[in-house]
This record gives structure tokens, sequence and C-alpha cells, in this order.
């Protein structure tokens, strides 16, 4: 693999730099020489000073119209920021899955997704992966000369460059592509406020154990600065909206704790949360399956349970 520059695609909300485009720059440091591709609205002197401070020489902005909110427009983006990087990482969501596709059928690169880190070995990128629900480990070597790789967030900790100087900011001139659809309307959804499940370090997940009720899970994961998730079979009862639906056909996630409350551990929910740090459950069922992937295990009724965790962690947290 010829050339050292790593292209990382910015994930960015209201102008602030997402915390895994930090994790991916960081690991980028250690592939080769990290840029940052901006798309959208050029940046901020703060955003700009950001990525710079986690090793980000330059960053590199493609404005882009309604159209870039199409899969194919923005693939083509950032290949046109990007020409000279053998090594491109993003953070594994569901759009930039099919980004990463798009751009390794334009471009003959190989693409790996849901990686959970990135070393050189013998020239060549290697992947560290989860697969069938977590349940093996694996490692993927890209044999071609290019290698776009979607990393899972809070697979690596973020830290800053000592001394690291302010990036610089270049403008790319991009022209979007004729595609075969037409954005028809742009509408907003409300979204709860606090961390984006796939973002969260701390995971609150209820299941039909919280028979609808998810007031406890809120209020522990809030004293826990985490985020609420839930199981398919909740989502589909209509108790908590699908945005929260931790699974195999949900958000995958990858949190340094979390806590299943009232969740038997069915296949399709454990293969989205099963390579989480340390996972802690409570059940009033104990033969439930989730006690065999679970560091501690409760066995409780939640109702019960969770008041006294609350509690306790805010006694201490007051202390």
């Amino acid at each position: 693999m010829s050339g050292n520059t790593v292209a990382v695609l910015v994930e960015h909300r209201d102008g602030v730099v997402a915390q895994p485009t930090l994790e991916n720059l960081t690991l980028a440091r250690s592939l080769g020489e990290p840029v940052a591709v901006w798309l959208g609205e050029p940046p901020s002197d703060e955003a700009s000073a950001t990525l710079g401070a986690y090793g980000a020489g330059a960053v590199r902005v493609v404005e882009l119209g309604a159209a870039g909110r199409l899969p194919k427009v923005r693939a083509a983006a950032v290949g046109a920021a990007t020409p000279d990087a053998p090594v491109v990482l993003m953070t594994s969501t569901f759009l930039n899955k099919e980004v990463a596709t798009l751009l390794a059928l334009e471009t003959g690169a190989g693409v790996v997704v849901d990686a959970s880190g990135a070393e050189l070995a013998d020239g060549r990128v290697e992947t560290e992966q989860t697969v069938f629900a977590a349940t093996w480990n694996i490692r993927t070597r890209v044999v071609s000369e290019r290698a776009i790789v979607a990393l899972r967030p809070n697979t690596t900790q973020a830290t800053e460059v000592d001394g690291a100087g302010a990036a610089t900011v270049e403008t790319v001139v991009f022209e979007a592509p004729e595609v075969p659809e037409r954005l028809v309307a742009v509408s907003a959804v409300e979204r709860e406020e606090g961390v984006p499940l796939a973002e969260a370090r701390v995971v609150v997940s209820g299941g039909r154990g919280t028979n609808g009720d998810y007031a406890l899970v809120r209020d522990l994961a809030d004293v826990l600065g985490g985020a609420v998730g839930a199981t398919r079979d909740a989502t589909d009862e209509g108790w908590i909206s699908h945005e929260h639906m931790v699974g195999q056909t949900g958000t995958t996630v990858t949190p340094a704790l979390y806590v299943a409350c009232g969740i038997s551990g069915a296949v399709h929910h454990r293969g989205g949360m099963q390579a989480s740090g340390t996972i802690v459950a409570v059940n009033i069922d104990p033969d439930a399956p989730i006690f065999e992937i679970a560091d501690l295990g409760i066995v409780g009724d939640l109702n019960d349970v969770l008041p006294q965790a609350i509690a306790t962690l805010q006694e201490h947290k007051g202390a």
C-alpha cells in the first residue's frame, strides 16, 4: 500500500464534531498522516481546531446541497476529497455503510464495516471484528491497494496530540453526479437530548420486563450519563420508538457498560450488544439466556432492583 495519507470522514451535528470522529483520528495516527473530510457547510474555527488537536493536518471541505443526503452523492464527495488516501476511515453507521460500499465499488477498494480496530501488517490494513452475533472474533486483511474501514464507536480511546497545530482548511471542488433518485422532501425528526445510542459509553436497555414503563430505565440512564436502549419486542409493542432498538436489525452498540433490564437475551438482541465492555443483567428469571453473557447478573424484579441502584448511585454522586 503506497502513500501514508489516512482520510477520516467527520461526523458532525450542528457543527460540533462527534466523539467517534475523534476516536477515528486517534486510530488514523497509527496508520499514517490523518486528514479530515468534512461534508456540508464549512466548519467553524472551533471545529477545525478540535480536528487539528486530534491529529488532522488538514480539513478537506466538500460543500453539499440537499442532494448530499443521497448516499451515492456522499460517496462521490468522499471520493473527490480523498484521491491520495489509500486508507479511508469512517464511523460505522447505517448511512456510512452504504457510502463505504458505493465508494469501494467506484474505486476498487476493499471494504470492512463494523470493525473494532485496525492496524498495518506487511503494508496492508488488518481489521478486527466480531461476527455471528458477536460469537466469533476475526481478523481481516484488505489485500487491495485501497482500504475503506467503518469503525464501531467506543472501540478506540480518543487522545489529543501534544502540541498539535491548527488544521488547515481546504475547499474541494465537487460536482455532484447524476443519480437515479430525486430528493422530494426533507422533514426533521425530533430526537431526544443526550448522546446518540450508538455512541454512548453507557447504555441502559429495557425489554418485556418493563411492561411498557420505561421510567426507571430512563432514570438509571440519566444517573449514569447514558443512553436508553430497548429490545425489538418493546419497540414493536410501541412502548418506545424504534430508534432505541438494540439488535441485529437495530443499532449495534459497544459501550463500556451495558445494563439489560428485564431482557431475556434473545439472539437478535444479543447480536447488537454482546461486544459491550461490561454487561450487567437484571431479570426475574434465573434461567434467562442473558445471564450466559453477563459479567454481573442480578436475579430480581427490576422494579425492586433499579430504585435501589438509582438511590445508591445518586448518594454516591452527591458524596
